[in-house]
């Protein structure tokens, strides 16, 4: 199977005032087409950062990272944000749903970025999917935080991504919701046969995945496979 994320040697600084904060230090690791891992590690360990990186959010300061068969060092911003278009989904614990936009016009987004015709329907029917067929002319706040979050799953399906990231999904949800959510993201991923990148606290959702790889200290300091 081929590699749809490579990284190498990838570090990442910050200044802070005067100094240089190293935040990720000489990651080393590939994700294959269709495998579903998770990140994990205690707070301040770089997780969210490598995501980042990974999506093509941003630069790494040092090494290579390489998406999609592209390199992303070597892309402007316009090319790497194209390259998200067309490749990435997204999911965000704090759900980043437009507060001005329906449910339906949050999921049409990515598909109107990419000029695709079927918008509106592709959006219902994910929508219709992720049981809010009666909640799409929503806006985020008159959702519960359940649906707003299926609202982000429908939309980070919507251009039929290749690989998906989800940072802290269930964070921000309670026990019987995470849940939930969990499934329905555990579901559709297997129906789109999507690569899956979770950052989670959550060992017990870390264990669903295929491979859990630990950071502490901005390091790797494990990759192991998960016997499911």
């Amino acid at each position: 199977m081929e590699d749809i994320l490579n990284i190498v040697s990838a570090g990442k600084k910050y200044k802070s005032g005067d100094r240089e904060l190293d935040v990720l230090k000489d990651i080393n690791f590939d994700i294959k087409l269709g495998d579903i891992i998770s990140i994990v590690g205690p707070s301040g360990s770089g997780k969210t950062t490598l995501l980042g990186l990974c999506a093509g959010l941003d630069n790494p300061s040092s090494g290579k990272i390489t998406l999609c068969g592209k390199v992303i060092n070597d892309l402007t911003e316009d090319e790497r944000s194209t390259l998200r278009n067309e490749n990435v989904g997204f999911i965000f614990q704090n759900f980043q749903l437009i507060p001005t936009l329906t449910a339906l016009e949050n999921v049409m987004i990515p598909l109107e970025l990419l000029n695709n015709k079927n918008a509106r329907q592709i959006a219902t029917d994910l929508l219709e999917r992720v049981g809010l067929g009666e909640r799409m002319t929503h806006y985020p706040s008159q959702l519960s935080g359940g649906e707003q979050q299926r609202v982000s799953i429908a939309r980070a399906f919507s251009n039929t991504p290749k690989i998906l990231f989800a940072d802290e999904p269930t964070g921000n949800l309670d026990d019987v919701t995470g849940d939930k959510i969990e499934s329905l993201l555990f579901e559709l991923n297997k129906e789109h046969h999507t690569t899956l990148v979770l950052v989670t606290h959550d060992l017990e959702l870390a264990n669903k995945t295929n491979r859990i790889i630990k950071l502490k200290g901005g390091k790797v300091i494990s990759d192991n496979a998960v016997n499911l």
